[in-house]
């Protein structure tokens, strides 16, 4: 009996650790294949033309959620849609970088409470730092410090660039080294504040420039567009907005309420982002502001980022793509168009960063001017970081 009880020990053991292995190995990169999908393809069509103008494109791209996954930024992978060789497949030379910290469970578009969060599991289950498991400004911490880590192991081909003199340099460097990639740091939400006015300066010292107000659910600094409330700034996320300026922050409107967005706009003269969106009188959806809104934000010397997902622009091929950056750019003016991928943000899309010259190709067939598509395709962001990135 003694024996048995030792092997039905063993046998439980292994089974358990069958499981762990399991959980910590085969569910993250399952999870992040499944919500990063990008759908199987013939190779989309590029012509001799399209290929030799995006060869002199410097591409930029203002959303990606790399940093969310348990992916070498360094290496090439077969899922998802972002890492930095692939990017640099893609022409792209500016990438913004953002940290999800927190999403509530069963996410859409209309209404979401801010009681549960789904990135508790992921972040156990991808074997991060056990203070990031319950504590929102360690995760983005984390995800700050693992792209710079990326970068020191990157032998100069990668550099995060934290003010205008710094994304100077590493412009005149790609010149000498097309294969270099610069990357800004952004949050996807405010919420790593954890509701302390002090985590702006601890966000600043770990290197983020751009700030996403909101995400999924209402926060401490007040209404999303997709939570409970519609309600605009608390008294603290007026004052966190007014310290965010102060310190060289950009800020991001892609998630905020529409009462949100009214505040900020009414509160700073400061150009404002939309990292990642559609337009609403194009793709009619919740997750699009007003086109007034947008407008405001244009006027103001600011960028709209056109997403790459089906749910904002209506149509996720390249033409759709490029239809709904023409459309923004008939409508806001075309200097203030640019990429808003989304990719890695648990999307399905219909090709990764490796196939950008898809899109040259198709705004060129769209008709969009090659001075345009230079423009729309990276110039409008570089230069808007260039002027609104701190000086130094």
């Amino acid at each position: 009996m003694r024996t048995m009880i030792k092997w039905a020990g063993r046998v439980i053991l292994i089974l358990a650790l069958a499981a762990a292995g399991a959980f910590f190995l085969v569910l993250p990169p399952r999870v992040d294949n499944d919500l990063n999908a990008v759908v199987p393809h013939d190779p989309w069509p590029v012509s001799a033309e399209a290929q030799a103008l995006h060869d002199t494109l410097r591409v930029a791209d203002l959303h990606s959620d790399l940093l969310l996954w348990s992916r070498d930024p360094l290496r090439r992978y077969d899922r998802g849609h972002t890492d930095l060789p692939r990017l640099r497949e893609g022409g792209v030379v500016l990438q913004v970088f953002t940290s999800v910290t927190k999403t509530p469970s069963d996410m859409n578009y209309e209404t979401n409470d801010s009681t549960s969060d789904d990135i508790t599991l992921l972040a156990i289950a991808q074997r991060w730092p056990v203070d990031t498991w319950g504590a929102l400004f360690n995760r983005a911490r984390f995800h700050a410090r693992r792209l710079h880590r990326a970068e020191a192991r990157s032998n100069g081909d990668f550099v995060v660039v934290e003010t205008r003199d710094e994304l100077s340099a590493a412009l005149a460097a790609h010149e000498q080294n097309p294969g270099l990639v610069a990357g800004i740091l952004g949050t996807e939400g405010a919420h790593p504040l954890e509701g302390e006015l002090a985590n702006i300066s601890r966000l600043h010292d770990e290197g983020y420039r751009v700030v996403g107000l909101q995400h999924f659910f209402d926060n401490e600094l007040g209404g999303s567009l997709h939570g409970m409330s519609n309600a605009g700034l608390t008294a603290f996320g007026r004052a966190a907005v007014r310290d965010l300026l102060e310190q060289g922050f950009i800020i991001d409107v892609a998630h905020s309420s529409q009462a949100v967005v009214r505040e900020v706009l009414d509160m700073t003269d400061a150009p404002l982002i939309v990292s990642h969106t559609g337009v609403r009188s194009l793709c009619e959806t919740p997750r699009n502001i007003p086109d007034a809104l947008l407008a405001e934000i244009a006027s103001r010397g600011g960028l709209i980022g056109i997403g790459f997902w089906a749910d904002v622009t209506c149509d996720d091929t390249p033409d759709g793509i490029a239809r709904a950056i023409r459309y923004a750019a008939d409508r806001f003016g075309v200097g203030a168009v640019a990429l808003g991928s989304d990719y890695d943000g648990s999307i399905t899309a219909r090709f990764d960063a490796s196939e950008m010259a898809a899109l040259t190709h198709a705004l060129l067939a769209a008709g969009v001017s090659e001075a345009d598509i230079r423009a729309v395709m990276g110039e409008n962001q570089i230069r808007f970081f260039l002027e609104n990135l701190p000086p130094q």
